[in-house]
């Protein structure tokens, strides 16, 4: 069984309900769970603080998710509150700050961790924000028992990845089509907002099932920033 688990809260330094704000005429959190369908997974779901749970709720039923609240700061026992109710093997690891996910490198992925029984995946080269991780359920709760510093907790994955004598790593390079090392996607402060709008504006123009593909996204966002290959 394969969960795929979201992560978003609804406050932020840099920008405050960044989530709620909206990407066309919905919030991006809605946006972001849309695309997130398209990934083959058994059951999705919106992980998110307390505080978040009120404005969340009716946002993640409209978009098929279930969702559950934990910990603020300690995401990785936030997705284990997640692992222990649901039971899947396999987890996708998705945040609600990348509307641009690419959904076709986030399926790729996931076939390629369950064939390597892998316990953590995760490709280099994307663009910021265009990618998800693949991990083995009970490696995040081995990690949920051990994990001790701030970094670890918060970010979910570094216990795995920190421990390479202890965990089976997938880390490749991306393919070429999906690389692009200088482009940013995800939506961290109001400039990455304004460049999202953009972005999603003129990705209007593509057939819904193209919106989250890798090649289509990086395309479109050169042709929209005037970026050259």
């Amino acid at each position: 069984m394969t969960a795929l688990i979201l992560q978003s809260r609804l406050d932020s330094s840099r920008l405050p309900g960044k989530a709620l704000l909206p990407l066309g005429e919905r919030p991006m959190i809605r946006v972001v769970m849309e695309a997130l369908q398209r990934v083959p997974a058994d059951c999705r779901i919106l992980a998110c603080p307390e505080d978040s749970l009120a404005a969340f709720t009716p946002l993640s039923a409209s978009a098929g998710f279930e969702i559950i609240a934990g910990p603020k700061a300690d995401v990785l026992h936030r997705y284990c509150i997640a692992i222990r109710r649901y039971g899947p093997d396999w987890v996708i690891r998705a945040t609600g700050d990348n509307p641009f996910v690419f959904t076709d490198a986030a399926a790729a992925l996931l076939r390629e961790a369950q064939t390597l029984g892998a316990d953590y995946a995760g490709y280099s080269g994307l663009p910021y924000g265009a990618g998800v991780e693949v991990i083995r359920a009970r490696a995040l709760l081995q990690a949920d028992e051990e994990a001790a510093t701030e970094a670890e907790r918060e970010h979910v994955c570094p216990f795995l990845y920190n421990h390479p004598e202890r965990f089976l790593l997938h880390r490749p390079l991306a393919p070429l089509s999906w690389q692009g090392n200088e482009i940013r996607l995800t939506v961290d402060t109001p400039e990455d907002y304004e460049r999202s709008e953009r972005l999603y504006d003129a990705l209007l123009s593509c057939p819904p099932a193209k919106r989250n593909k890798g090649e289509t996204v990086i395309a479109v966002y050169r042709k929209t920033f005037e970026r050259k290959p």
